[in-house]
């Protein structure tokens, strides 16, 4: 007979997951960690030592982690490097990885943490989830032993791969993700032979789970969503801050809305690398969300959710980005235009020269149309209409199409498009945005001075237009539509 210690956290995973099935909606968390980061090293360190460090993080995320399960969440997650950070080679990670087998074995490492070899991160993570009665989901890193007969097999005879893992309140392990879309500087870690699309059951949906650069490409993140049809989508990350489109919250968020799920977006907390702005996204929009530029601390935020968002009263409906675009002809007005740099990323802009206009500007395959208004057209700030059609990025080259009213670093007309936080005054009573895109997959994003989200402030109507509802409350930034044309992509240079 078990002593009834040992049967507590099976009686409290039972009786949570019985609420969670009586409910429509479930407690959600994710925590952003300011990661406690190793020295930089090429040699690696001995395996006790990345064991302490790694325990440092692990302390602090176990307080997350109870804090978030005694307020009443299901699920909490941490961010990716959260437990080791970065900045290692291919030899200097080694001593941080351990072996994390399939979840099929059907393995809690809290009870039996011997079974696949030395795993105490694994054993640790797996206690956090069973004695807190909590889903815990994880960054870590995943060894794979490989011979000659594997003609891929690395010189060093075993792959190294950037990993998520899923305890559930059991402590078993219920989820295991190998990253496929590597970003530049993860040298010390190799592709995946094939994407994977990881999904896992619960009582409150259908959750998929992949990791930070993931969400900008096809597979695995639009697999999940169309294809496999999660209800969640669990995200560590350790993203890096990209004004004027791409900061974490502005685009997680935009993400969610447009593909029609939850996100539980967990970023790593370093301001010397830009890396800040997690929060709980839903199809209607941030549910919670933080963003903290001038601090090191980390933060807990917590947020109710709903269990199957398909089936919510307030869904919103299915949106044809293009239709309005296209069915309008070229919009009277002052069409002179200049080229603009998005960092390399060439725009055509238009300069909003009056306190109401309607304008037209085109590049490629792509017209962005703008309707606005402004209370006041201040000559110490320029806002400009901007399109974008081609591929983005140095290496790993993946195609955009982009709309975007935005406000200049100065009147200085060649600063249009280099990174601005901040702006003066609510100039806009009213504007309304859309593309000729080609493409279902488009993310709208309004973001105010400050990296500040605007939920609730705007809509997104059937035909395409993003729309303002009542003029801005501060002062505006960007109000963008984000197209990805993924077809379009370029064959990945490194995969092979």
């Amino acid at each position: 007979m078990l002593p009834s210690q040992a049967l507590l956290p099976a009686v409290v995973f039972t009786l949570t997951a019985l609420q969670a099935l009586a409910s429509d909606t479930f407690i959600a968390a994710v925590y952003e960690h300011a990661v406690i980061l190793p020295d930089p090293t090429e040699e690696p360190v001995s395996p006790n030592d990345a064991l302490a460090l790694m325990n440092k993080n692990m302390d602090i995320l176990e307080g997350a982690i109870k804090e978030a399960a005694q307020k009443g969440a299901h699920i909490i997650v941490t961010p990716e490097d959260g437990i080791y950070g970065w900045q290692f080679t291919r030899e200097s990670i080694y001593p941080y990885l351990e072996d994390i087998p399939d979840p099929v074995v059907n393995w809690i490492p809290c009870t039996d943490p011997s079974r696949f070899g030395p795993a105490p991160v694994q054993e640790r993570l797996s206690c956090m989830a069973r004695n807190n009665s909590i889903y815990v989901v994880a960054n870590i890193g995943d060894k794979k032993p490989c011979d000659s007969s594997d003609p891929k097999c690395p010189s060093d005879g075993h792959y190294q791969y950037n990993t998520d893992v899923v305890f559930d309140p059991q402590g078993k392990l219920v989820a295991r993700y190998h990253k496929y879309n590597l970003f530049r500087s993860e040298t010390q870690f190799n592709y995946p032979k094939e994407p994977e699309a990881v999904t896992f059951e619960t009582p409150f949906g259908k959750f998929g789970i992949f990791t930070c650069f993931d969400i900008l490409f096809y597979e695995p993140a639009v697999v999940l969503v169309s294809k496999m049809q999660v209800d969640t989508v669990l995200f560590p990350t350790a993203w890096m801050n990209v004004l004027p489109f791409l900061t974490a919250v502005e685009f997680h968020s935009a993400w969610a809305m447009g593909m029609g799920v939850n996100l539980l977006s967990a970023n790593t907390h370093n301001t010397s690398m830009a890396m800040t702005g997690s929060g709980l996204f839903m199809p209607e929009g941030p549910a919670a969300y933080h963003y903290d530029s001038a601090t090191e601390e980390g933060r807990l935020l917590l947020a109710e959710l709903s269990t199957h968002p398909r089936l919510s009263s307030t869904y919103p409906p299915a949106i044809n980005w293009s239709l309005y675009a296209t069915s309008i002809k070229k919009f009277p007005g002052e069409n002179d235009t200049f080229s603009g740099a998005v960092r390399k990323d060439m725009f055509t802009f238009s300069e909003l020269r009056h306190k109401a206009g309607n304008y037209t500007v085109c590049q490629g395959d792509l017209c962005c149309h703008l309707v606005y208004q402004m209370s006041n057209k201040r000559k110490d700030e320029v806002y400009v209409l901007g399109a974008f059609d081609g591929l983005h990025g140095s290496l790993i080259k993946y195609h955009w199409q982009v709309c975007t009213l935005l406000k200049c670093l100065s009147t200085d007309l060649s600063t249009c498009g280099q990174p601005v936080e901040t702006a003066q005054t609510k100039m806009f009573e009213m504007f309304s945005l859309s593309g000729t895109f080609g493409t279902s997959y488009v993310f709208p994003e309004v973001l105010y001075s400050g990296v500040q989200l605007a939920p609730g402030e705007f809509k997104v109507l059937r035909d395409g237009r993003l729309k303002s509802k009542h003029g801005t409350s501060k002062p505006l930034i960007t109000a963008t539509l984000f197209g990805r044309l993924y077809e379009k992509d370029l064959p990945h240079p490194l995969r092979t």
